[in-house]
């Protein structure tokens, strides 16, 4: 059972890594494959309730690769961290089979409730469906779900459910590409997609700009009839001293 998840494991990195020349090369050379490695062995001492040392353990494995996964986390098969430095997984983060993740994502949790502080386990980070893909710089926060196949872009943050099959990005993060199942199956690198993906921040400045263009050009149309506006205000004060 163990040789198979690791046999799955390497495969997934051969699948989504084009500069991946072999099995050997990524067990040597993938800081992501270590720190995954490194949280099998720190998960499975977690579930045996030996917590100091597996947190002693994914500390290490940390100082060795710049990930940070909580031995409480739960992950699942062909999990992929590409490049990796700086991802940080929190302890109630669950993440779905054949999920990528690029450098500097996070998926963080929120402080709990005054009323919840005292409640072991309680679900403070997200939970990532089958086949996500979370661009370099992301950030997802709180009890949220991420659906299958869902694609969050670089440099978002994330504070709301995303549905399955869908794009999401920007700050705060917002769907700006329809649901495609068919297409959200394929991998794509970094979760960029084939027809490019609109930045919601430009979209937004671009309809103000076209608000303010529109309102110049009403305001030069008014300046345009001033004249004829005053003389025909002259026309009747005249008519009414008359």
């Amino acid at each position: 059972m163990v040789f198979k998840t690791l046999r799955e494991d390497i495969d997934g990195y051969l699948e989504r890594d084009p500069a991946a020349r072999g099995a050997l090369e990524v067990v040597l050379c993938y800081p992501g494959f270590h720190a995954l490695m490194t949280f099998r062995l720190c998960h499975w001492l977690w579930q045996k309730r030996f917590f100091l040392l597996g947190r002693f353990l994914a500390h290490v494995g940390r100082v060795m690769t710049g990930i940070e996964i909580h031995p409480g986390a739960e992950i699942g098969k062909r999990f992929v961290i590409d490049h990796g430095f700086g991802v940080v997984v929190g302890e109630t983060a669950v993440i779905g089979d054949d999920v990528t993740l690029y450098h500097d994502v996070t998926l963080g949790g929120v402080a709990p409730s005054i009323e919840s502080q005292t409640q072991v386990g309680q679900k403070r980070h997200p939970t990532l469906g089958d086949g996500v893909i979370v661009g370099s710089g992301a950030q997802i926060l709180g009890p949220i779900s991420v659906g299958a196949h869902a694609r969050v872009g670089a440099n978002s943050v994330v504070t709301k459910d995303v549905p399955s099959s869908v794009t999401a990005v920007g700050v705060p993060a917002k769907v700006v590409m329809p649901k495609d199942k068919q297409k959200a199956r394929k991998f794509q690198a970094y979760a960029t997609t084939g027809e490019g993906c609109p930045d919601p921040v430009l979209q937004t400045i671009e309809n103000l700009r076209s608000q303010v263009a529109n309102l110049s050009a009403r305001v030069e149309e008014l300046e345009g009839k001033q004249p004829d506006i005053v003389a025909e205000v002259r026309e009747e004060k005249k008519s009414d001293v008359a």
